[in-house]
């Protein structure tokens, strides 16, 4: 069992950065991939960043390449998200997910 908290989530004004965390407890994190997905009102939830086990790999979704960069503290058993260059198509609620488990989700709404 894998326990994940988000937080760093908010309201932001287009333009704006958010840095978003997601700390894990439970099973063995640190030798995992994590994955960061968001959830729009009304679409699917979708990948937008994936980070390896080491940090030393990552990919981000085509829509975020350049302005979001995923990060890793296996000594803090955290993944972080760096949003930079928020837009409004940005706002969702977004999840970790490692080894099939999720989190509650941290929303991020952007306004224009």
């Amino acid at each position: 069992q894998v326990q994940l908290v988000e937080s760093g989530g908010g309201l932001v004004q287009a333009g704006g950065s958010l840095r978003l965390s997601c700390a894990a407890s439970g099973r063995t994190f640190s030798s995992q991939p994590v994955g960061w997905y968001r959830q729009a009102p009304g679409k699917e939830r979708v990948l937008v960043a994936v980070i390896d086990w080491s940090g030393a790999w990552t990919n981000y979704a085509d829509s975020v390449k350049g302005r979001f960069t995923v990060s890793r503290d296996n000594a803090k058993n955290t993944v972080y998200l760096q949003m930079n260059a928020l837009k409004p198509e940005d706002t969702a609620i977004y999840y970790c997910n490692t080894q099939g488990f999720w989190g509650q989700g941290t929303q991020v709404t952007v306004s224009s």
